[in-house]
């Protein structure tokens, strides 16, 4: 022996927790993936209302109100779900491997919120869109 010193490990040394539990870590990318989706598309929804309110020829105050308001909650809300997921993926990961996991509604209620005023200035410009003063 030349004085090195070799070790194998074995299989079950390599063994993490993480590796324990394969479907739940998934499904809980998975699950962040979606809400990723989510953002950009609560983002996009943004963008496309104030395409509607500035591209009108019935465009008025009310209507370019309502397209700012869709815009700006829209873009802000996209991000904070994005950020927000982010963070519960990571948090939800390690209460999976110390087997204490709880389901949050926080971003539920959150997304639920953001989306109802979303519609309400949608609907707004949408109004002031199709039935100009």
């Amino acid at each position: 022996m030349n004085g090195v010193i070799h070790i194998s490990l074995t299989d079950k040394e390599l063994t993490t927790i993480d590796s324990k539990y394969v479907q739940q870590h998934l499904a809980n990318e998975r699950t962040f993936l979606a809400w990723v989706r989510t953002g950009i598309a609560m983002a996009g929804i943004g963008f496309l209302a104030a395409g509607f309110g500035f591209n009108s020829s019935a465009y008025d105050r009310l209507a370019h109100i309502a397209a700012i308001i869709t815009g700006i909650t829209s873009l802000v809300g996209g991000i904070s779900i994005i950020l927000y997921s982010a963070a519960a993926y990571h948090r939800k990961r390690t209460q999976i491997n110390e087997q204490t996991f709880q389901a949050s509604t926080g971003l539920i209620r959150f997304l639920t919120m953001m989306l109802l005023v979303i519609g309400l200035a949608l609907a707004i410009l949408l109004y002031v869109l199709l039935f100009p003063a």
